[in-house]
């Protein structure tokens, strides 16, 4: 289903509970906030809300629910997070065993959800003031990579940040940092640009998630920190069990971009 259908955040989450749409998100529903999803045990919520807070660059939260509660009311009146993402992803003691496209067979009583903050939202915003979105024009998902940048470490959760990578010439670079750094609960502004190798990324043209995009000669890299930060993190907690989005296949809300923006 081509994502111009979609109107609205409500409209993707009900084509997702209906089992229409199992990919990425990007550019979907212009206008509305996309959230990173994390899901684990209540006996480690306490932790992983301390580490989004040290490390509110790559993770910052936008919500928190109560354990066993799937429905984060104040972003998506009547949602449920069980059913309203294109895909998920499960995690066994830190390795990823399933990627299906509901949790009914996964959900536990004891779970805690994470929503956190997407870049996917400023994107509109960067469209709308002429910035070029290649993964758009291309119809992939962004491009991300796993750093050196090491993230502030709490209890069991400790990393790498990963990053999402958008190619702009040096005129764009200034209006993309001075856009996305009015959204700070969105990532922010970039975190690095050009020189890949110095954040400890090899080879552009293979992504550790999403899709490679073009870069044109006149093109640099430039790097924001992602939301999926935390799966990498997760995967060296090696908890036991840990539910997250696929990359890129993000939960549409109700609450518009410019809730976020700071004027």
């Amino acid at each position: 289903m081509k994502s111009t259908l979609f109107k609205t955040g409500q409209e993707v989450r009900e084509a997702c509970r209906r089992g229409e749409l199992d990919s990425h998100t990007a550019g979907m529903a212009p206008g509305y906030v996309q959230a990173n999803l994390v899901m684990l045990p209540q006996e480690y919520a306490d932790d992983f809300e301390q580490f989004c807070h040290k490390n509110s660059k790559a993770c910052p939260l936008l919500h928190v629910t109560e354990p066993g509660s799937y429905s984060p009311s104040t972003l998506a009146v009547g949602s449920d997070l069980r059913y309203d993402l294109p895909r998920y992803r499960i995690w066994e003691q830190g390795k990823l065993t399933a990627e299906p496209t509901s949790l009914e067979e996964y959900w536990r009583d004891d779970l805690v959800a994470f929503l956190i903050g997407c870049s996917f939202t400023f994107e509109n915003a960067l469209k709308r003031e002429g910035v070029p979105l290649r993964h758009v024009e291309e119809k992939k998902n962004v491009a991300m990579y796993r750093t050196n940048i090491e993230c502030d470490s709490v209890g069991p959760f400790q990393g790498h940040m990963v990053v999402s990578m958008r190619p702009l010439t040096l005129g764009e670079i200034s209006k993309a940092t001075e856009i996305t750094s009015r959204f700070p609960e969105m990532h922010g502004g970039p975190v690095h640009h050009g020189e890949p190798e110095r954040i400890g990324i090899r080879n552009l043209a293979k992504p550790d998630y999403g899709e490679a995009v073009t870069i044109e000669e006149n093109e640099s890299p430039v790097f924001w920190a992602c939301g999926v930060t935390p799966q990498a993190v997760i995967a060296e907690a090696k908890l036991p069990f840990v539910i997250t989005h696929a990359p890129g296949c993000m939960f549409l809300t109700d609450h518009r971009d410019e809730d976020y923006e700071m004027v």
